[in-house]
């Protein structure tokens, strides 16, 4: 696998070998020095266009434990406020001696140009690409699902499992991301959310579609994923009765009651507490969106190893 673009680039064996390699690395976390000698000398660079605080420092973490060496380009007080394209900036961080380029870029389809324009020849990892995809979200999701369900079903996959996804779905690409993958994987994925919320070419999606929180909730998920507003990508003058959507679509504790007795909840991150999801559902003990974290480490350690391993 010389890039990392897309989770719909991924076949069920490509991302099962994944999430096994993950798996093996989440012990490190557990060592007194938590590292392995693995890409030591190798260089990756965070080149990210947009903020970001979960992935940008999973990625260094990740990269750190495998004793590789870390640059970090964030674009406030850069060279791109002056004007420098996104070619001239890669090949001046590859100059530098990046091996790897980790992307995080506010246009769709940014992390592919870079990979298939032939500017730079370091492996390329899509860290998110504006409304586009969020291949390692989805895995790292997957890889969640797959620790709670799969293991005491002795089971390498997802398949049979209910997945809800609600919240702002046409925006979020870590919703596209996660209904190509899962599906991938054999989940039944539904998403949910108000009309101008969903995606014009949601029937295009491998998804069933609902626009009814209740509704979904009464076909019992195994998983539900709540996912923020993300008003920074929608069209300017675009209200929101914001009062009238945490009714209709906020997870509440009442909400949460209904759900099967082992259902678990996730959040990609950041959480609007009391918007999507109430603080007594994300403290509870069916969130699981700190083990989403922690194992983001381990996904995007074999992430950076399965994309070296296709250089050396």
């Amino acid at each position: 696998m010389r890039h990392l673009l897309s989770a719909r680039d991924l076949t069920k064996n490509r991302a099962i070998s994944l999430l096994d390699t993950a798996l093996e690395f989440s012990a490190v976390a557990e060592r007194s020095v938590p590292k392995l000698p693995t890409l030591r000398g190798v260089t990756m660079v965070n080149l990210f266009f947009e903020d970001s605080t979960r992935t940008r420092l999973s990625f260094e973490a990740a990269a750190k434990r495998l004793s590789a060496d870390v640059m970090t380009f964030q674009v406030h007080g850069s060279s791109v406020s002056k004007g420098e394209s996104l070619q001239d900036t890669a090949q001046t961080v590859e100059a530098m001696g990046a091996d790897i380029i980790v992307i995080r870029h506010h246009q769709e389809g940014a992390a592919s140009e870079l990979a298939t324009s032939g500017w730079v020849h370091s492996p390329i990892i899509n860290a998110g690409d504006g409304m586009g995809e969020h291949p390692t979200q989805a895995l790292l999701d997957a890889a969640t699902l797959r620790n709670r369900f799969s293991a005491e079903a002795r089971r390498a996959d997802l398949e049979g499992l209910r997945v809800t996804i609600v919240g702002d779905i046409a925006h979020s690409r870590v919703a596209k991301s996660n209904a190509s993958l899962l599906t991938t994987l054999g989940a039944e994925v539904t998403v949910v959310g108000p009309p101008e919320f969903l995606p014009k070419d949601i029937l295009k999606w491998p998804v069933t579609s609902l626009e009814n929180l209740d509704e979904a909730i009464a076909l019992q998920p195994d998983a539900i994923m709540m996912l923020r507003v993300q008003k920074e990508r929608m069209e300017p003058g675009t209200n929101l009765a914001l009062d009238s959507y945490v009714a209709d679509y906020c997870l509440t504790a009442h909400r949460a009651q209904r759900l099967p007795a082992d259902a678990i909840v996730l959040h990609p991150g950041p959480m609007n507490r009391e918007v999507e999801i109430a603080s007594e559902v994300a403290d509870s003990t069916r969130s699981v969106i700190l083990e989403q974290v922690r194992n983001g480490v381990s996904v995007r350690m074999a992430a950076l190893y399965e994309v070296w391993g296709n250089q050396s």
